[in-house]
């Protein structure tokens, strides 16, 4: 059974920073692309950085681009997002995700999921 399961939430003030980490067992990552996505409340959860396990190739939403950085270590099993100068409207439930989908932005493109951690960011 493959599994993913997030780490590293919490309690942050405005500005300041978090790493997230999300383990995975060798079959919910080996040649999988990966991202990160999150959920606020009332909202749809959203895509937020993902990364292709062929070439490396990242990519962000625009309203984290330049403040959070997605990596991956394969011999770990472990897919990281670093989240720098983080805003209130950052806060939500963050999901790591794993998939063979052709691309790395849709809920649909991923075939695992974790079960969330939470991310709360103080004004």
């Amino acid at each position: 059974q493959a599994q993913l399961v997030e780490s590293g939430g919490g309690l942050v003030q405005a500005g300041g920073s978090l790493r997230l980490s999300c383990a995975a067992s060798g079959r919910a990552f080996g040649t999988k692309n990966l991202g990160w996505f999150r959920q606020s409340p009332g909202k749809e959860r959203e895509f937020v950085a993902g990364i292709k396990w062929r070439t490396g190739t990242t990519d962000y939403s625009d309203s984290v681009k330049g403040r959070f950085t997605i990596s991956r270590d394969n011999a770990k099993n472990t897919l990281y997002l670093q989240m720098s100068s983080l805003k209130p409207e950052d806060t939500a439930v963050y999901y790591c995700a794993a998939g063979v989908g052709g691309s790395i932005w849709f809920i649909s493109d991923y075939n695992y999921w974790g079960q969330g951690t939470q991310v709360t960011v103080s004004s």
